[in-house]
């Protein structure tokens, strides 16, 4: 029967972050293309009927400064208008003079039509506004309030002008605004796009690389990226070395748990086989044995899935304290003594912390003279590190045989009851938390002078 490789299941997510940027620029785009074409749109279109109002304005003020009154009270013009188009009928530009008492005085392009004007008022500056008095022709007009020379009559005069000429400009500016705009927002839309598209380019070549780390090709990502991405592909490669050592440290620990049972089920198999007399005695040695070294690799275990969660830490003096109490128990003889810090904190552990100097402080009460001395923090003026002494007054070890007695196993004094695991479970947990342990001669007690050396947790 054959079997499929198991698809990997969809990760929850937030949406995509491409089309997030996209609706970002889109929507900025939009908002800004919009507030500037109507701006745009208002100042031109401005511009252009201010200057159509500016043109009648001319021709309202020629047509004030022709005007005169005749014998008969009338009004009229001493010269006429320059402009061809008010002489041609219906062309679009009128003027006309009204005043009360009076008949109209129209010019020839309004043919027989006559201009309401607004009499309702006196306008001694001109007034602009929009009517749309003749049908299917709006018009622009321009009225003054003027009383001329030899008359009494206040006089209206207006010019008035087709919009049909100043519509048709102001749809050619929108036409083109509108078009300049649309093929601006494309352009625009399509850099985001491009940017978008290759500013993420970065990740996805770091997923191009995580692809091939899972298909065996590569164990880190080390391809240049962009310092933005640098980080991220730093905190990567970390944690993929991290899991590494994780690994090889659990396939060392798992060798090193199967060699240590070896020999002593060897032991109990051989015993069994040949029908030994002392089958039972063997059992109980053999299997005291295993324990020891199961509760060994145990603790070992422990530790690391603790280290995993990095927010350990442990106040020294009180674990200092503990042990000191458990252990005076056992050996009521024997003086010690503590000094040192009382606040220095490591990373690691209490449970932990307490395992490494129980085995440090039983070690020096059972192999001293009868006096221990405990210093806590003995090298302050290190920021990394905090050193903890365990001294005692005994023989002491030979230099050449310091290194191997962190061997398992490893043991000096046979006389003493004792496994040897003691001083390679603290050297392994040590370790595992990022410190060490050295053995070097007391200088004040003569014996033995232990440094355990771990990090060091700043206090704020």
């Amino acid at each position: 029967m054959t079997t499929t490789a198991q698809e990997p299941k969809t990760a929850p997510h937030t949406g995509s972050l491409a089309r997030r940027m996209m609706l970002i620029a889109f929507a900025w785009i939009t908002v800004l293309l919009l507030g500037g074409g109507l701006a745009l749109d208002r100042t031109l279109t401005g511009l252009v009927t201010r200057n159509f109002d500016e043109q009648l304005g001319y021709m309202l003020t020629a047509m004030v400064a022709s005007a005169e009154i005749g014998p008969d009270g009338e009004v009229f013009f001493n010269r006429p208008l320059g402009d061809q188009r008010f002489l041609e009928p219906n062309s679009g530009l009128y003027w006309q003079i009204s005043g009360q008492g009076h008949e109209d005085f129209p010019s020839r392009s309004l043919w027989d039509r006559t201009l309401k004007l607004q009499s309702d008022h006196v306008d001694t500056e001109p007034h602009i506004y929009d009517s749309g008095q003749f049908e299917g022709e709006r018009l622009r007009m321009i009225e003054r309030s003027v009383i001329l020379p030899g008359s009494n009559t206040l006089w209206q005069f207006a010019v008035a002008a087709s919009r049909s000429e100043l519509d048709a400009q102001i749809r050619r500016i929108r036409s083109i605004l509108i078009w300049s705009f649309v093929v601006l927002g494309l352009g625009l839309f399509g850099m985001a796009a491009l940017q978008t598209y290759y500013g993420l380019g970065p990740l996805r070549r770091v997923r191009r690389a995580i692809a091939a780390m899972r298909e065996g090709g590569a164990s880190r990502v080390n391809e240049p990226l962009p310092l933005e991405v640098q980080p991220l592909v730093l905190e990567l490669n970390a944690l993929l070395e991290h899991s590494e050592r994780q690994a090889e440290e659990a396939r060392t620990h798992a060798g090193n748990l199967a060699h240590a049972l070896k020999t002593p089920l060897t032991v109990v198999m051989n015993a069994a086989t040949a029908k030994a007399s002392d089958l039972a005695d063997t059992v109980i040695r053999e299997a005291a044995v295993m324990r020891r070294q199961v509760d060994h690799h145990l603790a070992r275990a422990r530790a690391v899935g603790r280290r995993a969660t990095g927010l350990s830490r442990a106040v020294v003096w009180e674990s200092a304290e503990a042990v000191e109490r458990a252990v005076t128990r056992l050996y009521p003889k024997v003086r010690f003594d503590m000094d040192g810090s009382r606040e220095a904190q490591v990373a690691i552990e209490r449970q932990d912390l307490d395992e490494i100097l129980g085995n440090l402080i039983e070690n020096a009460a059972k192999y001293g003279g009868g006096s221990v001395f405990i210093t806590v923090d003995a090298n302050p003026a290190d920021p990394k590190f905090c050193d903890i002494w365990v001294e005692d007054d005994g023989m002491g070890i030979p230099e050449e045989a310091r290194e191997r007695i962190f061997d398992r196993g490893a043991r000096l004094d046979t006389g003493k009851p004792g496994t040897g695991l003691g001083l390679a479970i603290v050297r392994d947990v040590a370790e595992l938390y990022g410190g060490s342990i050295s053995l070097n001669e007391s200088e004040d007690l003569g014996g033995l002078l232990t440094t355990l050396r771990l990090p060091r947790v700043v206090v704020k």
